[in-house]
């Protein structure tokens, strides 16, 4: 099934849920209020919003509105924790590379996490501001799941049973500010999936589909999800699971996207901007300036949109 949140006015949203097309929608209300809710109680009230998912893709839905992408939060507002992994080893061997730095001898034996702020998500519309244009805004447009509860000390295979919903993900960082400093908030598509949505393509923890990221209008890359990543999600929970437990609405990130071929083009312009620096000694592509418009989709097999499309245009903060 598919879910989104409205915008309401209040923190959490109003939980929706959304046609396989995408196109029409349903209030959950009478089921659960806010997707949250489902997480905590899931083997309960997901068989509810199944049957509602069923009747709206049917025709038959008697409240049925047309899906507005840009009224939407991000599908979990806030979560309890949002870890983002580099599960993509090309990734960070440029990066590491065009700076001189010795790449670790085991990135493709350990994944390698960080905690990122995760109370306040932006939803797939919303504007990311910031305080310097010269900061080096950059984003790393990638893939992450929700899970419900997972034990701590839980195996790969059990991790991944914890998965609950496929979510498309648009991380900001600044690639000048002090190390010390959080990444700004992330941002995410409307529409979060169940792994059964998305049939073959949900393979073993794996999502094979292309992440089609366009920069003010133009082609920036065209990313296949599964081909470069080392860690499938399973793997990325249990290393997460390693050290403590995971609460239902725990986010837990593949990081940007990335393959061996650079034709397919980036998931981030840092990527981009380090083959430069291997290829021709300096970079020439910039990070971006405030205006600059950065849109992420992921189509299905059939080229209708899985998750909705992230679109957002950076800007200052307004004080």
């Amino acid at each position: 099934m598919k879910l989104a949140t409205y915008h309401d006015g209040s923190r959490d949203g109003q939980l929706v849920v959304v046609s396989r097309d995408l196109a029409q929608a349903h209030f959950a209300t009478g089921i659960a209020t806010r997707l949250q809710q489902v997480l905590d109680d899931w083997n309960f009230v997901s068989p509810q919003l199944e049957d509602l998912y069923a009747t709206l893709n049917g025709g038959k839905a008697r409240h049925a509105f047309p899906f507005e992408p840009q009224r939407c939060l991000a599908p979990l507002p806030r979560a309890p924790q949002w870890v983002d992994a580099a599960a993509y080893p090309s990734h960070v061997e440029r990066l590491w590379r065009a700076r001189g730095a010795e790449v670790p001898a085991d990135l493709h034996e350990v994944p390698r996490l960080e905690q990122r702020a995760s109370d306040a998500l932006l939803g797939p519309r919303a504007t990311p501001r910031f305080a310097d244009a010269d900061a080096g805004i950059d984003f790393e447009a990638g893939l992450a799941v929700v899970t419900g509860d997972v034990a701590a000390g839980a195996t790969p295979a059990q991790a991944l049973d914890g998965v609950r919903l496929v979510l498309l993900s648009l991380d900001w960082t600044l690639r000048h500010a002090d190390p010390a400093l959080l990444p700004p908030a992330g941002a995410f598509a409307p529409v979060a999936v169940t792994p059964d949505e998305l049939g073959a393509a949900w393979d073993g923890g794996r999502v094979r589909l292309g992440i089609h990221v366009d920069l003010n209008g133009r082609r920036f890359g065209r990313v296949d999800a599964a081909a470069g990543l080392a860690f499938d999600f399973g793997r990325l929970i249990a290393q997460v699971a390693r050290t403590r437990a995971l609460r239902a609405g725990s986010i837990v990130g593949a990081g940007a996207a990335s393959v061996d071929d650079a034709g397919s083009g980036f998931a981030c312009i840092a990527e981009q901007r380090a083959l430069e620096v291997l290829e021709h000694g300096a970079p020439h592509t910039d990070y971006l300036r405030f205006g600059d418009t950065v849109r992420v989709d992921v189509p299905g097999a059939d080229g209708v949109s899985v998750f909705g499309a992230i679109e957002q245009t950076v800007a200052a903060y307004v004080a």
